[in-house]
């Protein structure tokens, strides 16, 4: 999470513990409705996963 953002750390070096998801839109949706990240990160609202949605995307069409 960076700034109120879920942001994909592909290659590990981003600092804090970080949440993990399949990278699959359906378990992305899964997690985004039951709230999954502003509970993994402690954070009092919701995050943008905007930039993780577009990563998941690409994943998916390769």
């Amino acid at each position: 999470m960076i700034e109120g953002a879920c942001v994909p750390d592909l290659r590990g070096t981003l600092p804090g513990r970080g949440a993990s998801v399949h990278p699959t839109l359906v378990c992305l949706d899964l997690a985004v409705r039951r709230r999954a990240f502003p509970r993994a990160f402690k954070s009092p609202g919701p995050l943008d996963t905007a930039e993780l949605r577009r990563c998941i995307e690409q994943i998916e069409q390769q």
